[in-house]
Order: structure tokens, then sequence, then C-alpha cells
């Protein structure tokens, strides 16, 4: 939730936070049903009441760092949620920085978050979080202290990306893998990404491709998650498109790629999602056509792509990142449909990747 755009006070409860809220207009909210949702959380008796707290958010644009988290109190345990990644460019290049760096600057935020709050309050605690906020909350837990992992309950990571190896076969993460709680839908590319180790659950959405990241597209019956037996075949083969392009790539060639596209992005001088509001197609068209030149210019990055399955996976990253410039904005949903052969997923199907030419 956008609380930045709000004065939080030290302890709130929904129900506040949902009337300061109230008027913030649409375009604020990272997703469409959040602010709906919100609206009737503050309503509902059985969570209106419900005390948040120890609100944290930081944003650098110079150390791509985008981080943000609350503290929620239940009955005898206290949640610590932990952000996905927001509107803000910079955040989504932090979470494409996880290629290629050990670990990112908001999963240092996430350790001493936890370690300050933990010894603030006797209780228990779960940690949880969608797409990065899961990512986050599994690193706090890993590397919090040592005195403070007993109070760990439970870890919720709701399609979020996994680890670099050097983080999976750490004794820390061993001791914690049993608590870990992985939820993917059935067609999951974030979710996928990098090492997981823990087992994870598949829930079925009502949306297709890359949408079904969008958790109100998770269906429910009854007070469960409704669950499927496995993944998609189109989210095996990315999957695999993604592990090759990591086993067969360094991360310097990774780096150079990643802050190559983000600096032309930057050059439609947007800085958040929203930006592409206006002039959308020219500003996409912007994009495509820097990429192309740069990549023809750039004797490196060409020997990065020579690799045939590198091709594929910088097709799936152009194709993913202007995909979530799309499906992020209220309004822009009919631009997903302007894509060729893709019908109503953000994400192309297998054939189609398989057949870009880059």
């Amino acid at each position: 939730m956008p609380f930045k755009y709000i004065d939080m006070c030290a302890n709130e409860t929904i129900e506040s936070i949902a009337t300061k809220m109230k008027d913030l207009e649409q375009a604020k909210y990272i997703w469409a049903d959040d602010k709906p949702f919100l609206q009737e959380l503050g309503k509902a008796k059985r969570y209106k009441d419900i005390v948040v707290t120890d609100y944290v958010e930081i944003l650098d644009n110079s150390a791509e760092k985008q981080f943000a988290a609350i503290t929620i109190s239940l009955p005898k345990i206290k949640y610590i949620s932990y952000r996905g990644t927001d509107s803000t460019l910079v955040g989504w290049k932090e979470d494409f920085n996880m290629s290629f760096m050990e670990n990112v600057p908001s999963q240092i935020e996430s350790v001493v978050y936890l370690n300050d709050v933990a010894k603030k309050y006797k209780e228990d605690f779960i940690l949880g979080g969608h797409s990065k906020g899961g990512n986050l909350a599994v690193y706090a837990a890993v590397f919090c202290e040592d005195e403070i992992k007993p109070k760990i309950k439970k870890i919720i990571n709701a399609d979020g990306p996994g680890f670099d190896k050097s983080v999976i076969q750490t004794p820390e993460y061993r001791k914690v893998l049993k608590k870990i709680e992985t939820y993917i839908p059935q067609s999951s590319v974030v979710g996928r990404l990098l090492e997981h180790e823990e087992e994870y659950q598949v829930i079925k959405s009502n949306q297709k491709g890359f949408m079904q990241h969008d958790i109100f597209s998770w269906e429910i019956e009854g007070d469960k998650l409704v669950r499927i037996e496995r993944v998609t075949t189109n989210s095996e083969i990315f999957n695999g498109i993604l592990r090759d392009w990591l086993k067969n790539t360094t991360p310097e060639e990774r780096k150079d790629f990643i802050d190559m596209l983000y600096e032309i992005i930057l050059t439609t001088k947007a800085t958040e999602v929203s930006d592409f509001r206006i002039d959308t197609v020219k500003k996409i068209g912007q994009i495509l056509t820097t990429y192309k030149n740069r990549k023809e210019e750039d004797e490196e990055i060409r020997r990065a792509k020579a690799n045939i399955r590198t091709g594929f996976i910088i097709a799936v990253i152009v194709i993913a990142l202007l995909a979530v410039i799309a499906f992020v904005m209220v309004g822009l949903m009919s631009a997903v449909t302007s894509f060729p052969d893709m019908g109503t997923s953000v994400i192309p199907d297998a054939n189609t990747i398989i057949n870009a030419q880059i």
C-alpha cells in the first residue's frame, strides 16, 4: 500500500489507515484492487481494529534501493509484512539486480528491520510478503540475529523470487528452511526466479500468464486457497530458459545488460511506471528503438548474447519490462492485447519467445 502519501502515526489501525487513504487517487496504488480492498478491510469488524506499527519506507535512487515494511499486531503474535516492488522504476531495477548480486540493499534493510522490531516486542513473529516482499521475508529470517530466530514461527513467500546459491547453501538458510511456506500461481514466472530449496504450493489463478502474479487473482474456496497439482508447461519452459541464462552468462555480463536496459528506459524521463500513462506508445517505441541501436553498437553485449538461449531470455526480459509498465497501471490493460500472439497474457507463450528475433 502507498503509505508514503499519508501521515502515518506510530500506532495506527487498519480503519484509521483506510480513512486517511480514502480520497487518495487510484493511480497512486500499485494494484487496481488495492484501494477497494483496503476500504473493505477498514469497515470489517474482524480487521478494522488491528493495530499497525513500525512503518518504515526507504527509497534511494543512487543506491538502487526500494524498501518498506510494517508490523501488524495479531492475537498473541505479530506479523511483519515486507512490501514488494512499488511503482518506482528504481524498485524494479533493484529486482533485476538480484540476477547478478549476492544481495541487494533492500535485503540488508529487511534484516535490520527484523532485528530492531523483534527486540521491541515479546511476542513471536510471522514474516511474509508478496513478490520481492516474500524474498525479503525469507532473507531476513535467514540472516537475523541468532537470538531472534526462535521467535520466527512461519515465513510466507507469495510468488517471490529465490536467491543466489551463496545464500541457499548457507547453514543459516537450512535452519529456517522448514519454516518457509511458498505459494506460486500455475504460470508463475517471478516466483521461480533464481534458486529455491523449499517446496512450493501451486495456487489456481483466474488470470493468464504474467498477470497471475496479481495476488488478487488467486482463487479461494471458503477460507482456503484453491490448490492445484502442478505449474503449467510454459512456467517450466520459462524456468528452464532463465536457468540456462544464469548458467551461460557471468554476473558481469548480466550486470552490463541490466544496466544498459535501465539506462535506456530512463531516457524516456520516466521515474515511475505511472509516467507511462502519458505517451505510452511513444515511450515504448523509444525504448525499443534505443535498445535496437545499442545492441548493434555494443560488442560486449553482443558477445553476451552469443548463446541462443541467452537471446531468448533477453526477449523475455524486454517484453516483461514493458509488460510491467502496462499491467500495473489502471486503465492500460487494453495495451496488453496489442502485443501480437499474446491474447490476454502479458508474457507471450513459449512458442512466441522461441520464435522471437532479437
